[in-house]
């Protein structure tokens, strides 16, 4: 029998502020297991994975400056275990599904006395008796998919007198995330951000092309020759290039004078990740802002490290899953086909398939990736058949890992 911390996902979707600012993700905790046999105690198996993810995973560091939403269902809000969580990193989000009895709201009290953070999940309207677990929350989160506009209206009006911060959640258009601002709603999620399909697109600038361009040359082992021509015409990256050659990109204290001389000491591989960091941060106008971006980087990431779970020491491998990664959401950027953005790239044969029809292990590592930042746990369970080299335990890994580096890069953009 499977242990029943193996058992369960990390999921995760970006709430985001009034700035469209990265603010807190929404954790998603779930059971992985097709056999409900396997975990004989739900509490204790939801307990127990998101103790380790934050005490094994580095979860907690992971998030950074922002917070992690955690669902806690009325068992759970009970448990002892639930105390293991780190009070400053996390909020409690409270299920509809909770009763508001007097259990309920004394328990809600004796959490925020120790310092937890509490939040009211999927209100749709307000009924007299959540009143007293009301008073107790933090946070209260609308789900604004059922309600008409006038609907919503309504409901704002009668909860800004509470003082409460007001998440807008299941925000899928930009018609809804104007409506919510003008409504005075201080947090969003939804699929209209996180979602690269829904996303609103933007044409990428020349140098973001250019950059997609070299990666393409990279890993198509082009000679120094041609990659010198192509950053040629791009002056700003030509300098950038030098000056951090010259510094702490190459160890050495030779002096680089050359386009050809820094890519030879730089090396290829370091000149390739110093080019995949700037695809997803150019373009960027206020440093954690676009939760595309972010995703782009969490994702190649994530990706980046589960080929390394599949080929453990192919670089190469691993180098074109980070790249998958990070073009699967250009689409969002561009408002092209992917199919037209791969062409004129000359990337090889194997990403585009993976890209343009999810085909190969890269394409597998790209549904995986996909259905994680949904939370599509049926997806997930699809996937992990098609990758047999991948558990769930270094699944929940690499996703912690990779959020925790591209947090880093938000916060090193940021500062």
């Amino acid at each position: 029998m499977s242990n029943a911390a193996d058992q369960l996902y990390l999921g995760r979707q970006p709430i985001l502020d009034r700035d469209q600012r990265l603010y807190a993700y929404e954790l998603l905790f779930r059971n992985g297991s097709t056999n409900a046999a396997e975990v004989t105690d739900g509490v204790q198996a939801t307990a127990t994975v998101i103790a380790n993810a934050f005490a094994e995973l580095g979860v907690e560091a992971a998030l950074g400056d922002c917070r992690g939403f955690i669902n806690v269902d009325e068992q759970f809000l009970f448990s002892d275990l639930l105390e293991l969580l780190p009070r400053q990193s996390v909020v409690l989000e409270i299920l509809e599904t909770v009763p508001p009895t007097p259990a309920v709201i004394e328990r809600c009290k004796a959490l925020k006395a120790a310092g937890f953070t509490l939040a009211l999940d999927d209100v749709i309207q307000l009924e007299p008796q959540y009143a007293e677990l009301l008073a107790q929350v933090d946070v209260v989160k609308v789900d604004i998919q059922p309600l008409s506009r006038i609907q919503l209206m309504q409901l704002a009006m009668k909860l800004k007198p509470t003082g409460k911060l007001l998440l807008a959640e299941k925000v899928d258009s930009r018609e809804q995330m104007e409506q919510c601002l003008k409504l005075g709603f201080s947090l969003f999620q939804g699929y209209y951000f996180a979602k690269p399909t829904i996303i609103a697109g933007r044409k990428l600038d020349h140098s973001q092309m250019s950059l997609m361009k070299l990666m393409g040359l990279l890993l198509s082992d082009a000679d120094t020759g041609e990659i010198e021509k192509a950053l040629k015409p791009e002056p700003g990256l030509t300098v950038n290039l030098l000056r951090m050659t010259n510094s702490v990109g190459a160890g050495t204290s030779e002096t680089i004078t050359s386009l050809g001389h820094a890519i030879t000491v730089l090396g290829r591989r370091q000149l390739q990740r110093w080019l995949q960091l700037l695809v997803f941060s150019s373009g960027n106008q206020n440093g954690t802002g676009s939760p595309l971006l972010l995703l782009a980087a969490t994702r190649g990431r994530l990706m980046e490290l589960l080929a390394g779970e599949l080929h453990a020491g192919d670089h190469a491998f691993s180098d074109q899953a980070f790249m998958v990664g990070i073009m699967s959401l250009m689409p969002a950027l561009v408002g092209l086909p992917i199919e037209e953005i791969v062409a004129p790239l000359g990337i090889g044969d194997d990403l585009k398939e993976a890209l343009c029809n999810g085909d190969g292990e890269l394409g597998a590592l790209l549904a995986l990736a996909e259905s994680s930042e949904d939370g599509d746990l049926s997806g997930l369970s699809d996937v992990l058949d098609r990758l047999p080299g991948i558990g769930p335990k270094a699944l929940n890994r690499a996703q912690a890992d990779a959020l925790q580096w591209a947090g880093q890069i938000g916060r090193e953009r940021a500062g």
